[in-house]
């Protein structure tokens, strides 16, 4: 009788060792557990002052599940537009950033504009829109045509 106790029990330990290492490795300990832990892009500062290129802002909260599962497309944005766009993420818990997320009159998070200090433009990507890589692209590509328009009717004007 012993014995089959010992057994059952060896066997239960056996099963609940395996069941805890699947799901340590299925967690993936090192996975980002934040937004914040990505590390996408530069300090909003620096393309404030690097205005040559429009920026991508990403306005997000650490705790925000919705954030988390966005920040993987944001990351393959950013390899893709990184020539064309300075990408930029900004923690709306962060106190240096709070005036600045009261001016964006965020309403949820996460929130994504195309700003633009060159014309001082600033451009609101709806979720139905960045949550689709296909259309969040499409947007991208059209604020550069337009800039374009833009910088060229600028230099005609000054020439």
């Amino acid at each position: 009788m012993k014995k089959k106790i010992l057994i059952t029990l060896g066997v239960l330990i056996a099963v609940a060792c395996s069941s805890l290492v699947g799901i340590a490795v299925s967690m993936n300990i090192n996975a980002p557990k934040h937004p914040s832990d990505y590390k996408i892009g530069i300090t909003y500062e620096d393309a404030v002052s690097a205005s040559e290129k429009p920026m991508v802002a990403l306005f997000y909260a650490d705790w925000c599940s919705y954030c988390m599962k966005f920040m993987p497309k944001f990351k393959i944005l950013s390899g893709l537009y990184k020539d064309k766009y300075n990408f930029v993420m900004i923690n709306v818990e962060n106190k240096q950033y709070i005036q600045l997320a009261n001016n964006m009159y965020l309403s949820g998070y996460p929130t994504v504009y195309i700003l633009d200090p060159k014309y001082d433009n600033r451009v609101l990507i709806p979720n139905s829109i960045y949550q689709d890589l296909g259309k969040f692209r499409v947007e991208l590509d059209r604020y550069l045509r337009i800039r374009g328009i833009l910088d060229k009717a600028t230099n005609e004007s000054e020439n």
